[in-house]
């Protein structure tokens, strides 16, 4: 994990009483998650399905003032062999972005295997083939949370 903070906001007591917000990122769409530290709670939320920075931050900032969260969870984009891609660098970018535009802290999560395996969970409820689209990156964007609060329970 990397923690993205450049106003030093991350306080552990705080943020692990709150709200996170977990963002699946990606060139076309970015799937959201909400959860509660205190439970270590992970639900899927939305998919932003635009590629303008503009329309994605605006939606991104409508539920940052909705939910309040303390802290902001992203899924970094590595190759099979944990080696940095352009995507990787896209998305660091937008960590960036989000932690300097809400002056909240970032954490950075590998998320390889999260789309595969919110696939699997999608394939378990009934849902397959075309039917995932919809679902798939905010489904991504849980199991990226659920690995975060794995991550830091132990």
């Amino acid at each position: 994990m990397l923690l993205i903070d450049n106003e030093n906001v991350y306080n552990k007591d705080i943020v692990q009483s709150g709200t996170v917000l977990a963002f699946d990122f990606g060139e076309r769409r970015i799937g959201i998650a909400v959860g509660e530290h205190l439970i270590s709670s992970a639900n899927p939320l939305t998919t932003i399905d635009n590629e303008s920075n503009e329309v994605r931050f605006a939606a991104i900032t409508e539920l940052i003032n909705e939910w309040q969260p303390k802290l902001l969870v992203v899924g970094l984009p590595l190759s099979l062999d944990g080696g940095e891609t352009d995507v990787t660098q896209l998305c660091k970018k937008f960590a960036r972005r989000l932690n300097g535009r809400f002056n909240l802290p970032v954490m950075l999560v590998d998320e390889r295997y999260s789309s595969a395996e919110a696939s699997q969970l999608l394939n378990q409820t009934g849902i397959k083939g075309r039917a995932q689209k919809a679902m798939l990156d905010q489904v991504a964007a849980q199991t990226i949370l659920r690995s975060y609060f794995d991550s830091v329970s132990r």
